[in-house]
């Protein structure tokens, strides 16, 4: 295998959501246009997460390999004529949604997180579909239904937003600041 050139290698092993993104994020800020970024990761959801965070930021996600559990991700920097973050404009916090669970609302919970995140703690009767599996179980969902997606901490359930967005789904929001501060009902396939 031929070793690719980069300009930059950014360490983001043993970390977890949402911290390969955040470490990402303030390196390739302090890159110059068109330089390559190497993230070496072994959080298996950095998989889908950097390559979506790259789509909804204009930077270029080259390609992904992996050599034994670390996972190498390649992203090119944008010039600022190349990148427009995108954030999705329906955001709600985790008080309304707990309300309108509370309450019996007809609504969807989806639940973005990787399976074994979603095992230990979730929402009871959240919808469990990782942010990586989304394009290929696009069929689990209704169109019509309200949805309310969720991850960690708003940066996968913003991702997957946008993209039931782009598969024409008109009633999503983005459910902040997520898991990682919800103090409502939640279970565990697990006692610990």
């Amino acid at each position: 295998m031929r070793n690719i050139k980069v300009n930059v290698t950014l360490d983001a092993k043993g970390l977890s959501c949402p911290m390969p993104i955040v470490k990402t994020k303030k390196a390739i800020n302090n890159l110059a246009p068109g330089l390559v970024l190497e993230v070496q990761a072994t959080d298996r959801g950095s998989i889908a997460d950097i390559k979506a965070w790259c789509n909804s930021t204009g930077h270029q996600h080259l390609g992904t390999l992996e050599e034994g559990n670390v996972i190498k991700h390649y992203l090119r920097k944008s010039s600022n004529e190349e990148i427009s973050e995108k954030k999705h404009p329906n955001v709600t916090n985790n008080e309304v949604l707990e309300k309108k669970l509370k309450e019996g609302e007809k609504i969807i919970l989806l639940d973005v997180r990787e399976a074994a995140e979603y095992a230990f703690n979730h929402i009871p009767n959240a919808l469990s579909i990782p942010l990586g599996e989304l394009a290929s179980r696009i069929s689990d969902l209704n169109k019509d239904d309200e949805i309310y997606v969720v991850c960690h901490t708003g940066v996968r359930s913003d991702l997957a937003a946008q993209k039931l967005a782009e598969y024409g789904f008109t009633n999503v929001s983005n459910v902040l600041p997520g898991m990682k501060q919800w103090s409502g009902e939640t279970v565990s396939y697990y006692k610990e």
